[in-house]
């Protein structure tokens, strides 16, 4: 058995993962680029939904997996940053969703008079909605206490590390292995006081680069938000946080008047072809297992994905 990994990478994946792998008994050090805080997962609106990311029946197996851990994590929301909130998912159907969903306790098309105006149908649903700094700062504490450590560190590549190397470096990933298939999607959000809003609401269409949602936090409510294909800008655009804000009240009128607290952008690490997740040994001997490429998922299919990297590790 191999006890010594790097896994590059501290977003929630790379966390996430490591903290897996440290339990498992391994020496971890994960190498960051970014502190947990600065990385796109601190930024993520983080409603456990299998969003943007492929292969669907793959992913549908990691979700559930993550599900029933967060589910047990909800017992301690202070401590985890994980709560079971109701929302509402809209124009979608029971019907149109993969084998995964008959599994999600609860999870059931909306009856009219739950059906907000302006919309022909939804769902119904009370799953995690995970506060991701504090989540964050619990994986961190999770993983020293296993033993491992967060080292300040940039990798030129896959091969500067020891026996085994787990790859969840996210966009990273593009000039790190290098992957040309892996690309952003930009989202842009907006967190305002909260007026009194305890459920979420989300209405997302793939094909447009705008959605609608709404995400009751401990430190208000995120307001979102955009799918930018390969937009690489990291920078708020006035506009769009107005139309935000606009979408947002047309479901909730309460929040256009609600006093705005901060803007995010983050950049969601897609991947043409879906989630690179397997193991490959390189030519200087190490063993490198990709976990990368989770698109608008990653909080999601997370707990999934690092049992999966756990069993390549162990074989």
């Amino acid at each position: 058995m191999i006890d010594d990994v790097v896994v590059m990478g501290a977003g929630v994946i790379g966390l996430t993962t490591a903290v897996t792998l440290a339990e498992d008994g391994r020496r971890v050090r994960v190498w960051a680029r970014e502190s947990g805080t600065d990385t796109v997962s601190a930024v993520a609106g983080a409603l456990w939904w299998p969003y943007r990311i492929q292969p669907e029946e793959t992913a549908g197996a990691w979700s559930l997996a993550s599900l029933r851990i967060f589910t047990r994590l909800a017992e301690r929301p202070e401590e985890t940053g994980v709560r079971l909130v109701p929302g509402f998912m809209a124009d979608t159907a029971m019907a149109g969703l993969g084998p995964w969903a008959a599994e999600v306790p609860g999870l059931r098309d909306a009856r009219a008079d739950e059906v907000p105006a302006g919309y022909m149908h939804g769902l119904r649903a009370r799953v995690p909605l995970i506060d991701m700094p504090a989540h964050l700062r619990y994986l961190r504490g999770r993983l020293e206490a296993a033993g491992g450590v967060v080292e300040r560190r940039e990798a030129g590549s896959t091969a500067e590390t020891g026996p085994v190397v787990v790859n969840c470096s996210g966009l990273g990933a593009r000039e790190l292995v290098p992957d040309p298939l892996v690309r952003p999607v930009r989202g842009q959000l907006v967190i305002v006081e909260n007026p009194g809003i305890d459920e979420w609401f989300v209405a997302a269409d793939h094909a447009s680069a705008e959605t609608a949602y709404v995400f009751p936090q401990p430190y208000g409510v995120v307001l979102g938000g955009t799918a930018e294909e390969d937009s690489w800008n990291r920078e708020p655009d006035p506009v769009t946080a107005r139309a935000i804000i606009e979408r947002c009240a047309r479901i909730r009128p309460e929040l256009a008047d609600a006093k705005v607290l901060e803007h995010r952008v983050g950049l969601r690490p897609a991947r043409d072809g879906g989630v690179r997740l397997e193991a490959e040994r390189l030519p200087t001997g190490t063993l490198c297992v990709h976990n990368y490429g989770h698109g608008g998922a990653g909080v999601t299919v997370a707990w999934g994905c690092a049992a999966a990297v756990a069993r390549l590790v162990r074989t």
